[in-house]
């Protein structure tokens, strides 16, 4: 069973900037892709950035929602198992919990969330 655990959200102001980490229990040779997910009150779960494993274990080269593009990049620490979000120039309309998402070649797994606040 691999365990996933968020971290770094907050309460910031507009323009300001978080960074968020997911903390794998393991690596795995079956691991596919790796995911941030962002779900606000009301709305349904969307995809913030994903990365294929193939390239997040070397330079990232993630792909990102429109709604962010420019403003956070996903990579990854080479000395562990972490996963990283950096947000810059965040908006009240990146309000929401964010989630790490975690796909192998027989399960997925989800961590339980950190949320996000922006406003003045």
């Amino acid at each position: 069973q691999v365990q996933l655990v968020e971290s770094g959200g907050g309460l910031v102001q507009p323009g300001g900037s978080l960074r968020l980490s997911c903390v794998a229990s393991t690596s795995s040779s079956s691991l596919l892709l790796m995911a941030w997910y962002r779900q606000a009150p009301g709305n349904q779960r969307e995809l913030v950035a994903s990365e294929l494993a193939a390239t997040i274990r070397s330079v990232g080269w993630a792909t990102y929602a429109d709604s962010v593009k420019g403003r956070f990049t996903m990579s990854r620490d080479t000395l562990g198992n972490t996963v990283y979000l950096q947000m810059n120039s965040l908006k009240p309309e990146d309000t929401a919990v964010y989630y790490c998402n975690a796909k192998y070649r027989n399960s997925e797994y989800w961590g339980q969330g950190t949320q996000v606040t922006v406003s003045s």
